[in-house]
């Protein structure tokens, strides 16, 4: 059961009438399907209870969270999250696009593929290759997502971001939100409910032929079922890829209890049915380790990891993420938001 120190968090939420469950189990609403249970878990499935649910959590800044879309770049412990999980749920605006001024508006929570397809089918392009991204429009803001020779900054004009610790919602320029490579200087607690997209004038027939083209390459090149994408960034240029240096390694293959580096790309990790969080990480350490050992290359993941202590996450995280321009930028946003600086 969840602590006590929930309750009267879970009753301010249950009165503004949202869902709202005590220890929500998290595996089934991740890509590998693994991890433990949260001890509170609030859904929402609009930008106007996003807004509830912030005003309900400004006053309990002491309580740590964590937003969830489709759950594709996520890890959860077996342990499972001491803290309060907000879902993006799905709706009827999550399925449709609006394009306003010749830009696409969308909402969070709706997934990258129908971005991509229903931006076509409205006669607009620049977003076709976002059909290759499994997760949802306010994670792929989140981590400035990419594919394709593609990625969010390119193409972003600007999302609407809520602080779930100060309450405030604000629509901001691409240029607040502190871009960069699988990154951004947004943090745990800020929701993105919305994102604006510049694109080009483009003929459906056209659209849908070059999202054909991209949905043939990924399974001809990369594995389906229970994965969370690549897990590895990409080293500095120069460096190869971190694919290629797994491979290197001869890692293709390599497993530990449920989890297997994918035979099909090395830069993936399969579960099995069998799979716990501890396996996917313990094979994330074994390629990290040996790749640093014969090839001199520390890797660094792109996967969310929840509910770790800190010296694991901080093992994986990419250290470009905490450069000094990454945290003026960090700085700034928490500022724009109406956050204390602590």
């Amino acid at each position: 059961m969840a602590h006590k120190k929930y309750d009267s968090l879970l009753a301010e939420l249950s009165r503004r009438g949202l869902t709202v469950e005590s220890d929500k189990p998290m595996a089934m609403l991740t890509t590998y399907a693994v991890g433990g249970s949260a001890d509170v878990a609030v859904t929402v499935r609009s930008e106007q209870e996003i807004q509830l649910v912030a005003s309900v959590l400004s006053a309990h800044s002491d309580i740590d969270v964590v937003v969830l879309g489709r759950g594709s770049n996520t890890l959860f412990s077996d342990s499972g999250y001491r803290g309060v999980v907000v879902i993006l749920g799905t709706s009827e605006e999550s399925r449709n696009i609006s394009v306003v001024n010749g830009d696409v508006q969308a909402s969070a929570s709706m997934l990258m593929p129908v971005l991509a397809r229903r931006s076509v089918q409205q006669g607009c392009g620049g977003l076709e290759w976002c059909v290759g991204i499994p997760g949802t429009v306010g994670g792929a803001v989140r981590m400035n997502a990419g594919g394709h020779g593609a990625d969010i900054a390119e193409s972003l004009v600007s999302a609407t971001v809520v602080s779930l610790h100060s309450g405030v919602s604000k629509t901001l320029q691409t240029s607040a939100l502190g871009l960069h490579f699988r990154g951004s200087a947004l943090s745990p607690h800020h929701v993105v409910s919305a994102a604006t997209f510049r694109v080009t004038s483009i003929s459906a027939e056209e659209g849908t032929r070059t999202i054909d083209d991209i949905v043939a390459w990924r399974r001809a090149n990369q594995p389906g079922g229970r994965n969370a994408g690549s897990v590895f960034v990409n080293p500095a240029p120069g460096e190869g890829s971190a694919g290629s240096l797994i491979d290197q390694c001869g890692l293709r293959g390599f497993s530990i209890g449920g989890a297997q580096v994918s035979e099909k790309h090395a830069n993936f990790i399969q579960a099995t049915d069998a799979a716990t969080s501890s396996d996917v990480l313990a094979v994330m350490n074994h390629v990290q380790s040996v790749v640093a050992d014969r090839l001199g290359v520390m890797l660094r993941s792109e996967v969310r990891l929840v509910g770790f202590d800190a010296d694991v996450a901080a093992q994986f995280s990419d250290v470009l993420h905490d450069s000094a321009d990454n945290a003026s930028a960090r700085h700034r946003l928490r500022v724009e938001l109406g956050e204390s600086d602590d």
